[in-house]
């Protein structure tokens, strides 16, 4: 694999409204393709998108974008109480099997949007998430993808379709939604004029497992019984299974059935992830510490271990803005040591972080009714060595890592799956093992990780 174009992405507030900057988002997709045409290794047979979940875009019934899509960060838990005044948790969670906790979930998304009479969803003709919406841009085709149908709490894990039972309790339109596509589905190719715009020929869409876990987990090259976990921004830790899990011991520990590009499904669990130290570089650098990732790694390397501990998942930390400052109050208001230096700061989330592992795993054990021998970490959190070998330590467990970029390498195996290039997610599986380089890591566990696994429990309550 080589890499031709990469873009950072921020969401943007507007008169108290988080958005993404969509045409920004397809601007970027058009130069990732004129850098290929510019690279001259030949025509292109095909593309395929994949973001993070929840997120869409609304077209009018001329097929226009109306307003930039909303981010998932707006959402609180108003939004979810709302919903849960009219659907109750236990049966919102076994209609769709998905953590109803979850405040960004589209389905809260919409509600939300209904309570506060938002013309565009009144108007609204079609709702397409991210990349299927980024692929309508590019070839004029509309639809949804499943693994993506999967992450909006909107999809019926059972009768394998839209819960149009549910829009109608909460009085959301049903006629938005569109088919719903199996991964490594063609759907239609590159229109005329962004042909012409980037230089390439009329390469075919694919609708690839277009959630990026979907794209990752596809890219596992794992054997036996592991778990794994997708690791950025959000840290998804789960396993595959054919059926989705919808017990209550399901829902209780926090469990979300999504897609897996096979048609399967992956119950996992959401965990706030490496957000939670991007938002704190943010600070730093506007504080004049411009600091790379490996230098905040080196700086957490070399101060005392497991000091303090925090829940990743408490409410506070899911907003941005003033975010060591949130680590600072947390820790204060728990009565343990506060974080001072960029590197107590750093290694503090770190570590809350591989317990958080620990928590999901021991979960995934409870409701499989088995061990699970290893992790294995895709994405770009790899990279951080020093959260590859905690995760060891507080798992007590061997760690697998690799593919980096797997969310990349599942997405373009995807497409090879949808040319017939290769037969079946056994065959794309072995190409990922005879591709990539993975590293083993040792647990290395000791009496402080049982004491600091036990300190966060207390907290988690």
């Amino acid at each position: 694999m080589e890499e031709l174009h990469r873009f950072e992405n921020h969401y943007l507030e507007m008169n108290g409204v988080y958005y993404w900057d969509t045409p920004y988002l397809y601007e970027q997709c058009k130069q990732g393709l004129l850098a290929f045409a510019k690279r001259g290794v030949g025509e292109l047979d095909a593309f395929g998108i994949d973001t993070w979940g929840v997120d869409y875009g609304l077209l009018d019934r001329n097929g226009q974008l109306l307003g930039l899509s909303r981010s998932y960060r707006l959402g609180t838990q108003e939004d979810v109480d709302a919903v849960k005044a009219i659907v109750p948790e236990e049966e919102l969670f076994a209609r769709c099997g998905i953590d109803t906790n979850l405040a960004f979930n589209t389905l809260y998304q919409l509600y939300r949007r209904k309570r506060e009479g938002d013309t565009a969803l009144e108007a609204a003709d079609k709702l397409l998430f991210t990349p299927d919406l980024l692929g309508y841009f590019l070839t004029g085709e509309t639809g949804t993808e499943y693994t993506m149908a999967t992450t909006s709490q909107i999809y019926s894990p059972t009768a394998r379709a839209w819960d149009m039972e549910l829009l109608r309790k909460l009085g959301l339109p049903e006629h938005i939604f569109t088919n719903i596509d199996p991964s490594a589905t063609v759907r239609g190719a590159l229109r005329r004029a962004v042909q012409e715009e980037t230089g390439v020929g009329d390469a075919r869409f694919v609708a690839v497992g277009s959630h990026d876990t979907a794209s990752s987990v596809a890219a596992i090259p794992g054997r036996g019984s592991f778990a794994f976990c997708s690791s950025g921004t959000w840290s998804l830790i789960g396993v595959e299974t054919e059926k989705p899990e919808l017990s209550d011991e399901a829902r209780r520990l926090g469990f979300s059935n999504e897609g897996t590009v096979q048609g399967g499904f992956q119950p996992l669990r959401n965990i706030n992830g490496l957000w939670i130290i991007q938002e704190c570089r943010r600070e730093w650098r506007r504080d004049g510490k411009a600091l790379t990732w490996d230098a905040i790694v080196s700086e957490a390397s070399f101060v005392k271990p497991l000091r303090s501990v925090i829940d990743t998942d408490a409410p506070e930390f899911y907003g941005g803005g003033n975010m060591v400052e949130k680590i600072r109050g947390y820790c204060a208001a728990s009565g343990q040591p506060v974080p001072d230096s960029v590197g107590e700061v750093a290694r503090c989330v770190y570590e809350s972080l591989a317990l958080k592992y620990r928590l999901a795993v021991e979960g995934l054990e409870k409701i499989k009714g088995e061990r699970i021998d290893s992790l294995n970490i895709v994405g770009g959190g790899i990279q951080n060595r020093l959260l590859n070998q905690m995760a060891a330590d507080a798992l007590d467990r061997v760690v697998v890592t690799g593919p980096t970029e797997g969310a990349a390498m599942g997405n373009l195996l995807t497409q090879a799956l949808a040319l017939g290039d290769i037969a079946n997610i056994g065959e794309l599986r072995e190409v990922v093992r005879a591709s990539e380089h993975v590293e083993t890591w040792e647990p290395r566990h000791s009496g402080a990780w049982e004491d600091a696994y036990g300190r966060l429990r207390s907290l988690i309550g």
